[in-house]
């Protein structure tokens, strides 16, 4: 069999909390050391051959979860974005943020803007960072900006396609071929649900904060090891 390496990895960072209270800490050193690890995991990606990956940072729903807790994960990510930026600007890779602005600080947009704007032009990979992110949200975002180019006539409603549709996501990006969810839940929770239309789906009981390059590359291996036929049937 021919080893081959998905394109597109998508990835739950899932179980910080937990991995922190199994060990009597607060839920905050759990995603402290979740960081740390999706920047060992971001950098290795692309030495393994993947073109894209994309990671759930932040959902729309996690709003929902206490004040301390969102507030310490703002500063979380603004702190991240200064440690991981350096490594993934020199290996080339394009920074992309999916997910709405609202209700983000300027803190956090102006980091953003900085991260996408000197790395725009890169061209060894795209790093996919979903932050405020709903899949429902992005499908609904496209449909609007589709019906209002209609309206003013941009473009014909026959024209529309799968292809086209996909050009007004938050990013232009490939379709995932693997998406990876840890901690042991089976569910995709409202991530990128367009993209994953023909994802190999892939959970691991190991919590987010003790993957590493050899649980990515046990995902890899299973990938390898499934039959994706995308409703033909091989002969």
């Amino acid at each position: 069999m021919d080893y081959k390496v998905p394109k597109h990895v998508a990835i739950i960072m899932d179980g910080n909390g937990r991995w922190a209270q199994k060990r009597g800490l607060k839920r905050t050193k759990g995603h402290q050391r979740g960081a740390d690890v999706l920047k060992e995991i971001s950098e290795y990606v692309y030495d393994k051959g993947i073109d894209v990956l994309s990671v759930f940072a932040f959902s729309t729903e996690n709003w929902k979860r206490d004040k301390e807790e969102v507030d310490y994960l703002m500063d979380l990510f603004l702190k991240a974005f200064k440690k991981n930026f350096d490594s993934i600007k020199k290996k080339g890779v394009k920074v992309v943020f999916s997910g709405v602005k609202n209700k983000l600080s300027d803190k956090v947009l102006k980091a953003m803007e900085k991260m996408t704007l000197e790395t725009k032009d890169n061209k060894n990979g795209i790093f996919n960072i979903c932050l405020n992110y709903g899949g429902q949200d992005e499908i609904v975002e496209a449909s609007k900006k589709i019906c209002n180019d209609v309206k003013e006539n941009k473009i014909n409603i026959s024209d529309i396609n799968s292809k086209m549709f996909n050009k007004y996501m938050f990013n232009d990006l490939p379709p995932i071929d693997l998406m990876i969810r840890t901690s042991g839940e089976y569910r995709i929770s409202n991530f990128m649900l367009w993209q994953m239309a023909y994802a190999e789906l892939y959970f691991t009981d190991v919590l987010w904060p003790d993957f590493n390059k050899e649980e990515l590359d046990k995902a890899i291996k299973s990938f390898n090891n499934r039959d994706r036929r995308f409703g033909a049937v091989k002969k």
